[in-house]
């Protein structure tokens, strides 16, 4: 067995790659991808917000592509890439849209921040150099409570100009 790879637990038939570790699953249909990250991967930083696909908060990149992981079933994952934002950072490097929010202090409570990330992430992979309204279209599906959003656009904006590009680094 692999150091990437978790052990098989009895009842399980498949496997998720999560940040680059593929992890023993059962195929539960009733299970959200959000439930899975959360409860049995203990990858909190995934969010639940409203349950309904709302606000963005529980966000994650399946192959590259943002998502709402409380809408996204178990079963349409497996055998895909997913990445959270424990997945981001390679090390203690932070990926560079994880630093511009930083440096824009593009967050208050912190709840909505990593859904934003991740819904950033995918922005400027598709689209290095989004405009001021590409990336309000872009962030549209997702809330800041605290109302941070010429912060988190800022943020992105900035992102977009690193060398290299934002969307480099993991996934």
């Amino acid at each position: 067995m692999s150091p990437t790879e978790t052990p098989v637990r009895p009842g399980t038939s498949s496997r998720l790659r999560v940040n680059g570790i593929d992890h023993a699953i059962s195929l539960d249909r009733d299970r959200s991808l959000l439930y899975v990250l959360r409860e049995e991967l203990d990858l909190t930083g995934t969010k639940y917000g409203c349950g309904e696909g709302e606000c963005g908060a529980c966000k994650v990149l399946v192959d590259g592509v943002a998502v709402r992981s409380c809408m996204t079933p178990i079963g349409e994952v497996v055998g895909r890439s997913v990445t959270t934002i424990e997945g981001l950072a390679i090390g203690t490097r932070l990926h560079p849209v994880q630093q511009a929010f930083i440096d824009a202090n593009a967050f208050q409570c912190g709840f909505c921040t990593p859904g934003m990330i991740l819904a950033s992430v995918s922005l400027l992979a598709r689209n290095p150099h989004p405009s001021d309204m590409e990336i309000r279209a872009a962030m549209d599906g997702n809330i800041c409570r605290c109302g941070g959003y010429l912060r988190i656009v800022e943020a992105i904006q900035k992102a977009s100009q690193t060398a290299g590009g934002a969307g480099g680094g993991p996934p």
